[in-house]
């Protein structure tokens, strides 16, 4: 059988589709349980925009975020209700946010964890930092996007984890404004 050069071409386009986002270290994948990467997760993905994911049904409950015109919040349906949040930013989905386990990072991070599991599992790839207010957050840094696992209110270790681009999520852990 003969390959033509458009088949060579189509399928040198699919192979680069398949290429990840960055050239990060695979750290493994969580089995069995959802995953929430610096991509998105399911039907959110970063950069998605506001007027699709609700067209599509998957939003519901959207507020504004105080103090910036262009920041919305909302909440998502089916399987993903309840469990993550979501934030847009001059309509598209800047950050993916949840307080439940499932969903772990692709190197099987999660909520409930202590920063010191988090240093075992992330070793040189992430680091603590703190923001204005005194949190502490456990960064990971993805090419231009970020996982952020932040403290708990009431209990050691992380009660929040969250992804999306680096200049958005960390600028606002560390400040405390989304805009």
């Amino acid at each position: 059988m003969r390959t033509s050069i458009r088949q060579l071409a189509v399928a040198g386009v699919l192979a680069l589709l398949m290429i990840p986002v960055t050239a990060a270290p695979s750290f493994g994948r969580a089995t069995g349980e959802p995953v929430l990467s610096v991509r998105g997760t399911g039907p959110y993905r970063i950069g998605v925009t506001l007027d699709r994911l609700t067209a599509a049904g998957l939003v519901t409950d959207v507020w504004s975020y105080p103090g910036c015109d262009d920041v919305v919040d909302s909440g998502a349906t089916g399987e993903w209700a309840g469990v993550i949040l979501l934030r847009f930013r001059a309509g598209r989905l800047a950050e993916i946010g949840t307080a439940t386990v499932p969903p772990r990072s692709p190197a099987g991070a999660a909520v409930g964890m202590s920063f010191a599991e988090l240093e075992e599992v992330y070793g040189q790839h992430g680091e603590l930092i703190r923001s204005d207010d005194g949190r502490t957050g456990y960064l990971v840094r993805i090419g231009q996007r970020v996982e952020l696992f932040t403290d708990h209110p009431i209990r050691p270790g992380v009660g929040y984890f969250q992804v999306g681009p680096a200049h958005f999520v960390e600028r606002t852990f560390r400040t405390g404004a989304a805009c």
